[in-house]
């Protein structure tokens, strides 16, 4: 096995590899700007110097010549080296800013190079406390400059498009946004314009930085030159908590981060998987923060004399109760979801086959045309995979939407969808039906007409799991509080500011901002027991899921351990075996 020894130390490696990327996986800190290993390496910022050297050999034996303890000699190159650049070699030695002064004060006289232009506006750069030249400046850099004359001044507060702002002087060259456009989306929408100190990133003439991936560019910007125009100034890297979890946008299920302050949304950035999203996120599921604020609902809301009132939730499970104890079970329409989560859309198969009603179905939603083969798909739906393993059928949406406008159900119960905003009925098609609905957002076109109104808990604000399109099984984590919060949220629930150092003066917490809403699984059970059935579930979604992959082929091994936080892929069952 060939080895390469680095700062004494010695690793064994496979195959061929990068120096810089060979550290990195050793978790062996270099600094570095340019370099990404999704893109190609131009090697111009400099900052991942090391010194190399290889063992000397004897010319005409090949073997390595020893020192008089027996070391092998080493002949080191003349100058320092790209670490991003430079592949691996056998007997390869190499020193770095820990062990080289050399390397050292390179690396030192290299920040002070890229900074001789950057203007000082760390205070109000939204990069700050996660800049890369930041952080390296205070751990490798000079404590002052030595360059006194005028600095360079560029263009500040462009907008490049509809997302993406550039504020040009903050700019080091790194040329990863200008790879992106190049490499990775495809879109050419960047280049580098001007020459020397004046160069910076930029659209041609007439043209706007409007491709679909463009605010990746921010994420791998190492400076704040790239911001989302969204988010300016809305908040600092510290001000907020960040949860693992996935987008729920399209069928991709692209792994990200959720980030919240004062229990709102704030903004949506990837999280690496390589298994599915990679590095990246499209623009459309980092958009989507909004949803996640406006327009939530205060609390359970039920029909009564034809008025319809806010009521808690014990009078809304016993409302429900009553019309689904007081309907004929073949007259009962079951709409699952695909936007809800497996264990949500299990517990109504459950509920159903407990009344005796057919077994429920899912609304499609489905935009021909709207994928890209990529990370955004047709689908706009996380789940259809997910109820389509549990037994759940896409609905005929003319002959359901028929048979509802000519009055074959007297009941309607909708898990987490919209069945008039997707156009599966009109309003006035439920006017002579009662209808149960559990919902996101008070803009749901369906809630006017319904007799139960059951606010349910979104992807930010429950445990659960999603299976995307390929079969991957995944878990979402509550980033948001709710009201009421059930132990089982709490504990997924993770740390900021407040829980750590809360003081009553503190505003990362705020009560208003928790919606009056439930997970459908904990809604779902008590429904179940107002009408005596035995639906306990009293470990909550772990519960639920665990009693899912054992009993249903479809799932099996998808624990919530063995999902983790980069998910399980499943076994390609036909979904017809997991019923």
């Amino acid at each position: 096995m060939p080895i390469v020894t680095i700062d004494g130390t010695t690793y064994e490696y496979e195959g061929e590899q990068k120096l810089l990327q060979f550290c990195l996986n050793q978790g062996i800190e270099l600094p570095h700007f340019c370099y990404h290993p999704a893109m190609s390496i131009p090697a111009n910022c400099r900052q991942c110097l090391v010194k190399v050297g290889m063992p000397k050999r004897d010319r005409e034996t090949g073997e390595a010549e020893l020192d008089e303890n027996g070391e092998p000699v080493v002949q080191f190159f003349p100058d320092l080296q790209a670490s991003c650049t430079i592949d691996l070699q056998d007997g390869m030695v190499v020193k770095t800013h820990r062990s080289s002064e050399e390397v050292e004060n390179a690396q030192t006289d290299n920040l002070e190079f890229l900074l001789a232009n950057h203007p000082l506006d760390c205070p109000i750069c939204d990069q700050a406390g996660h800049c890369p030249l930041q952080i390296q400046a205070y751990k490798y850099g000079p404590e002052g400059s030595r360059f006194e004359f005028r600095k360079v001044h560029k263009p500040k507060r462009v907008k490049l498009g509809p997302r993406v702002t550039l504020d040009a002087e903050r700019c080091i060259n790194c040329t990863r946004c200008t790879r992106f456009t190049d490499e990775v989306s495809g879109s050419g929408q960047l280049t580098i314009t001007n020459r020397g100190v004046e160069n910076y990133p930029m659209t041609a003439p007439g043209e706007e930085f409007d491709d679909p991936y463009s605010m990746n560019t921010i994420d791998i910007c190492p400076v704040g030159a790239l911001t989302a125009s969204d988010f300016r100034f809305k908040a600092r890297i510290w001000e907020m908590s960040s949860t693992p979890s996935i987008t729920a946008t399209n069928a991709t299920g692209s792994n990200c981060h959720y980030w919240v302050r004062d229990n709102q949304v704030l903004r949506i950035t990837p999280r690496q998987n390589m298994e599915v999203n990679e590095y990246w996120l499209p623009d459309e599921d980092r958009l989507v923060y909004n949803r996640f604020n406006d327009n939530r609902p205060d609390g359970p809301h039920i029909r009564r004399n034809g008025t319809r009132t806010q009521s808690n939730w014990q009078q809304a499970y016993a409302q429900v109760a009553s019309l689904l104890g007081g309907t004929d079970p073949e007259r009962i329409l079951f709409l699952g979801s695909a936007y809800a989560t497996v264990e949500d859309n299990y517990l109504l198969t459950q509920l159903a086959d407990a009344l005796g009603a057919d077994a429920p179905r899912y609304i499609p939603h489905i935009e021909p045309g709207a994928g890209d083969d990529w990370l955004i798909t047709d689908d706009k739906t996380p789940n259809a995979e997910g109820c389509e393993r549990l037994g759940l059928r896409p609905v005929d949406e003319e002959l359901v939407g028929s048979r509802i406008a000519s009055g074959e159900y007297d009941l309607l119960y909708v898990l987490e969808d919209d069945p008039v905003g997707a156009g599966l009925c009109s309003a006035e098609a439920l006017d002579d039906l009662d209808v149960v609905l559990h919902y996101y957002n008070t803009t749901n076109e369906t809630l006017p007409r319904a007799t139960a109104a059951l606010p349910a808990a979104m992807i930010v604000e429950t445990v659960g799991t999603y299976v995307n399109q390929d079969g991957r099984a995944q878990r979402v984590r509550p980033a948001k509080e709710i009201q009421g919060v059930n132990r089982t949220l709490m504990m997924e629930m993770g740390t900021n500011r407040e829980d750590e150092h809360g003081t009553p003066f503190d505003r990362w917490h705020n009560d208003e901002n928790r919606i009056n809403c439930k997970p459908s699984w904990e809604i779902l059970p008590a429904v179940a027991q107002k009408l005596g059935e035995d639906m306990d579930y009293a470990k909550g979604p772990e519960q639920i899921m665990d009693e899912v992959q054992s009993t249903l082929a479809a799932f099996e091994g998808a624990t919530y351990d063995a999902m983790g936080l980069k998910g399980v892929q499943l076994e390609n069952v036909e979904a017809g075996e997991a019923v």
